[in-house]
């Protein structure tokens, strides 16, 4: 038998005794609480959203983001509430389906087609004419989007109507995404095109 082979057999039962001996000695029992490692992962220090936590100043564990922080997927709306903070987005926003190919603005009015159908018939009726089914429920009805302030009312404007809320309308920015917005804008032209009826 050559020695380094002797050596290798040996070596091999002895850690083959070692790993028995390590078995048996690490055998659950249910009496005796054993050793844990690497614990953080089992009990974590991480608490619940709205559970006390001793760790901030103010002692709660939902935190409000840091001034200037855009959550994924988010693009800020910097324009307040008011006749004139919509004047303003009027003035400085562009529908970005004015620069789309034929194909995607096409797209898009189909989409707006169906999402003002789903948020906007109730109340602006399916011309717009703003006589949806709530104005016969006793609601006040909306103005006309055919009248000439909705006609004349640019893209950007319209948008921060649908963001902001105006008067008995509410906003629909947590119903709508930005690109759906446009859409239903997109929808509300192409009405505005076909006339009232």
């Amino acid at each position: 038998m050559n020695k380094s082979y002797a050596v290798f057999l040996g070596w091999t039962a002895a850690i083959c005794v070692a790993l028995v001996g390590l078995q048996a000695a690490l055998r659950p029992d249910p009496e005796v609480r054993h050793l844990e490692i690497f614990t953080e992962m089992a009990y974590s220090h991480a608490a619940e959203s709205f559970t006390p936590n001793p760790w901030f100043a103010d002692g709660k564990t939902q935190q409000a983001l840091v001034a200037g922080v855009v959550p994924r997927g988010m693009l800020p709306f910097r324009y307040g509430t008011g006749p004139d903070e919509a004047k303003r987005a009027g003035v400085e926003l562009v529908s970005p389906l004015a620069t789309a190919n034929e194909a995607d603005a096409q797209a898009a009015a189909r989409e707006g087609k169906d999402l003002y159908r789903i948020y906007c018939l109730v109340c602006h009726d399916a011309r717009g004419n703003g006589e949806g089914p709530v104005v016969f429920r006793g609601m006040l009805p909306p103005p006309s989007l055919h009248a000439d302030r909705a006609r004349l009312m640019a893209d950007g404007e319209m948008f921060h109507i649908l963001t902001r809320g105006q008067g008995n309308m509410a906003s629909y920015a947590a119903q709508l995404s930005r690109s759906e917005r446009w859409a239903v804008i997109a929808h509300v032209r192409r009405l505005q095109e076909e006339g009232p009826q």
